[in-house]
């Protein structure tokens, strides 16, 4: 059994080794088992049956808001790239952008560029800025691969459950039981709830870098953060448990994150 676990154990070190890429958007060193030529096409698909079975606002002036800010960012996002040396990042990114009827307040981009604002959010965007700060985050998920990163971890957490059930193998069951379950709550709460608060604040970082190269005003995001908390009424789950930094958490570090954005997007050259 200890030479079994070896092996195992072995295997999953070159996994992780060969797992390894760095990410240009961030410079950062990231586990990530899919490549966006496996994932794009399954993100493509899941937009496109999403936005057939879900009313899409076409025509209005929140429509238009959606598109105009949604072409900016992607200008934005093709400029921050071509200033980092990575003109051929983007090359398979299929941007859209749409306004679908939703009363949640919520909005998200899926891999390859496919954005989709709720229009229950609305009321707490307001103004191209709100929208800007909003569709900024969410493509900086997709800039950053976190949504296959998360899948990595994923799988990552799952072996690491087959391993534990190796090696607890010859004990009760009452005393494996004991440990899958610690090891459920300790890895969820330890790695996986960490691991997107972490995904979430780096999105906020490169949120505002693409924001103001877009040439919108990065602090406006402080008022956009301020006005979802106040929609929260400061209420909801406790930091260490939730997939989210908190709304204070948040806003800290947008204000000490706004001078390094508008200093880099005086480098690259904002849009306008």
């Amino acid at each position: 059994m200890i030479m079994k676990n070896y092996f195992f154990f072995t295997a999953l070190a070159a996994l992780l080794l060969a797992a390894c890429a760095t990410n240009p958007v961030t410079g950062k060193s990231t586990l990530n088992f899919v490549s966006n030529s496996e994932l794009f096409p399954t993100s493509f698909q899941q937009y496109n049956a999403f936005i057939a079975e879900n009313k899409v606002i076409t025509g209005t002036a929140d429509a238009k808001r959606v598109d105009l800010v949604g072409s900016r960012i992607k200008a934005a996002a093709e400029k921050y790239l071509t200033f980092l040396g990575q003109t051929q990042y983007l090359k398979d990114y299929r941007w859209e952008y749409k306004l679908v009827e939703n009363k949640e307040v919520n909005a998200w981009c899926l891999p390859g560029g496919k954005i989709v604002v709720y229009s229950g959010i609305l009321p707490i965007t307001q103004d191209e800025s709100g929208l800007a700060t909003v569709m900024g985050h969410e493509v900086s998920h997709a800039l950053a691969n976190h949504g296959a990163q998360r899948m990595s971890a994923a799988q990552l957490q799952q072996i690491g459950g087959v391993a534990l059930d190796a090696a607890t193998s010859g004990k009760s069951e009452s005393t494996r039981a004991i440990f899958s379950q610690a090891y459920g709550v300790g890895s969820e709460v330890g790695v996986m709830l960490p691991f997107s608060r972490s995904n979430e604040s780096e999105a906020d970082k490169i949120g505002l870098t693409l924001m103001a190269i877009a040439g919108y005003n990065p602090d406006d995001s402080i008022a956009f953060w301020s006005r979802m908390s106040a929609k929260s009424g400061g209420a909801g789950t406790p930091e260490f448990m939730s997939t989210h930094p908190s709304d204070a958490t948040r806003i800290a570090n947008l204000k000490r994150l706004i001078p390094d954005a508008r200093a880099t997007a005086a480098k690259v050259g904002a849009i306008r």
